[in-house]
């Protein structure tokens, strides 16, 4: 999820740990529990640091080790500790317990967005994500400010608002899964240009009734298009280039790193006299037109580097961004 949506979870889970009775019978320890949980509920991204050393080194790492299964404990313990050096006489067992969900909690919610995170490590560096919330989520983000606003000016006790958020909560992610399992399975069916073997993945929008399509098709290209009120629309087909300067960017570590990430990298390469230009675009993130997660290597005719770029970028900050003029 988002920045914000984790943080408005912290403040919900802060809320929640109002059924716990110790936490709820001393100002102290639910002082300390809200540090806790909104830390905890923002610890995992802090691997958005790894930008300041470069994008590459960002874009493979970020959710990764950081959403791991050790790092669970890792932060748990790291905020814990913290707690209760700052704090004289915490229960400890309780401040731990809630901080770990709060912990817990962030990566399990990032597990339903199409980023994904390697959750599952060290047993696998495969990136989960399973494609059912949208990153910012318009239902999850309001609810909880709703919580927390009720809470805020004593309209209602903690113990009974977040309590029954999160029974709604739970509930929307069973029946946004439920929906998505059964649109994506039948999309095939919708699809009047079906072949068999090809592959359909479904990705939410910050629509809710809105969803975007990723096809795989036997040839390798990918068919982009839109479920709008259980209607498909093709809006584009994206052909990928093979070619020896194309096998040649994979050893570049920006294109490496991208590709470790993403397994809907597409290649497109141009001839310009001075060498080549390889862009690989992940066909995922379609915005205006243009898919702007891109990793691009421009070589020579020998297929050493003059420029490189990994990131975010549309195509008319892309130019400025690659520094060598080859004009």
């Amino acid at each position: 999820m988002d920045t914000g949506t984790h943080l408005v979870i912290g403040l919900g889970l802060a809320g929640l740990a109002y059924i716990d009775p110790v936490v709820a019978s001393d100002p102290a320890v639910a002082t300390a529990v809200l540090i806790g949980t909104v830390a905890g509920s923002q610890a995992p991204d802090a691997d958005t640091l790894l930008r300041l050393k470069n994008n590459a080194v960002y874009i493979k790492n970020h959710r990764g080790k950081s959403h791991s299964l050790p790092a669970l404990l890792l932060w748990t313990a790291l905020i814990s500790g913290m707690l209760g050096l700052i704090f004289d006489g915490l229960p400890m067992l309780h401040v731990t317990m809630w901080v770990f969900i709060a912990v817990a909690f962030h990566v399990f919610t990032d597990l339903f967005n199409t980023y994904g995170t390697q959750a599952v490590r060290p047993f696998s560096e495969r990136w989960v994500s399973w494609n059912i919330i949208h990153i910012f989520d318009p239902f999850i983000f309001l609810s909880h400010v709703l919580a927390v606003f009720l809470w805020a000016v004593h309209a209602l006790p903690p113990q009974l608002i977040f309590p029954v958020l999160y029974s709604v909560i739970a509930v929307y992610y069973v029946w946004r899964t439920w929906v998505h399992y059964r649109l994506e399975s039948r999309l095939y069916l919708q699809d009047p240009e079906h072949v068999p073997g090809e592959r359909y993945t479904l990705i939410p929008t910050v629509h809710l009734y809105n969803w975007q399509i990723v096809k795989l098709k036997q040839d390798g290209s990918y068919r982009l298009g839109e479920l709008k009120s259980g209607r498909i629309q093709w809006i584009d087909h994206v052909r990928c280039d093979e070619h020896p300067a194309v096998e040649a960017s994979k050893s570049h570590p920006n294109v490496a790193s991208f590709l470790y990430f993403t397994s809907f990298a597409c290649a497109e390469m141009k001839e310009h006299p001075w060498g080549y230009e390889v862009r690989w675009a992940d066909v995922r993130y379609r915005h205006r037109k243009q898919y702007p997660f891109v990793a691009v290597l421009r070589m020579d005719k020998s297929y050493e580097t003059l420029d490189s770029y990994v990131g975010w970028m549309n195509d008319s900050k892309l130019e400025k961004k690659l520094r060598v003029d080859l004009n």
